[in-house]
């Protein structure tokens, strides 16, 4: 039997109560990349169908956004290397393994994770700026943003490789 979604299995320790969603949908992506990525070859995770976005795509985006959505939460802006990686989430050449994607996708949740336990709830409703336009968003907005555009784009990874797996 399969055990429940994370969000039902309990309140995680070290994690502020405000924020436990944020943390079990973390967790929940983390499992879900963890299943799909699976023997996915490299070709697999490159293949776009239809012209949409690659199953590569999804996940590196995921691990980018992350990264830079957490960054405003802590109030800074985003570094050269950082834009260098947003403008490379989308390289169609780029070489990359399915285990090597879902380390990278690991280490992005547990940064997030730490990010998240070490954030008071005090700071929850604190003005944060997004982007170079700065536009307005509070702490909890970033948090809770990074969590479900995570999962939004692996909804998108496990439907793309779906299609992919059903490709001769």
């Amino acid at each position: 039997m399969t055990p429940p979604e994370v969000w039902l299995r309990g309140p995680l320790q070290d994690i502020p109560p405000l924020l436990q969603p944020v943390a079990h949908s973390l967790l929940q992506c983390r499992e879900e990349v963890q299943r799909v990525l699976a023997d996915l070859s490299a070709e697999q995770l490159r293949r776009r169908v239809g012209g949409a976005a690659s199953a590569g795509y999804h996940i590196r985006h995921a691990i980018g956004s992350l990264d830079r959505l957490l960054t405003y939460a802590r109030g800074e802006t985003l570094t050269l290397a950082q834009l260098a990686n947003l403008r490379e989430e989308d390289n169609a050449d780029a070489r990359f393994a399915a285990d090597e994607l879902a380390a990278d996708f690991d280490a992005a949740v547990d940064g997030a994770l730490t990010q998240v336990a070490s954030t008071p709830e005090s700071t929850l409703t604190e003005s944060r700026f997004v982007g170079r336009a700065k536009l307005s968003s509070t702490v909890i907005g970033l948090l809770f943003h990074a969590a479900e555009h995570t999962q939004r784009h692996v909804g998108q990874l496990a439907t793309t490789v779906k299609i992919v797996r059903a490709i001769p």
